[in-house]
């Protein structure tokens, strides 16, 4: 997520907002976004139900067997189309933010 805070700029030239989701709550994600000054927002859904209708639910992956999002990037136009997908399964495996851009442009 810090590499996205970097090119965040980036995304805002091409009129493109980042957004992150997860089961944490509204504190616990505004506790990460002040100690590491994330700017974009961090969306809270501790029930996963929006992370359950994009498919991303990874349940029992968390610490104590709570539910999490598998790590995930969309691209999703003004009509809520999704545009792009990129889905992993590792935590460690994540999208660049140059990927996401060239996707961008080539969208």
């Amino acid at each position: 997520m810090r590499s996205f805070e970097q090119h965040l700029n980036e995304f805002h030239q091409r009129d493109v907002e980042v957004v992150a989701i997860s089961v944490d709550s509204p504190a616990e994600s505004q506790k990460l976004c002040q100690s590491r000054g994330y700017k974009f927002p961090f969306l809270s859904d501790p029930k996963a139900e929006t992370i359950r209708q994009y498919g991303v639910l990874h349940a029992k992956g968390g610490e104590g067997g709570k539910d999490i999002a598998r790590p995930a990037e969309f691209l999703v136009d003004a009509a809520g189309t999704i545009r792009w997908v990129n889905l992993t399964d590792d935590i460690r495996v994540r999208a660049r933010p140059e990927s996401v851009l060239a996707a961008i442009d080539r969208l």
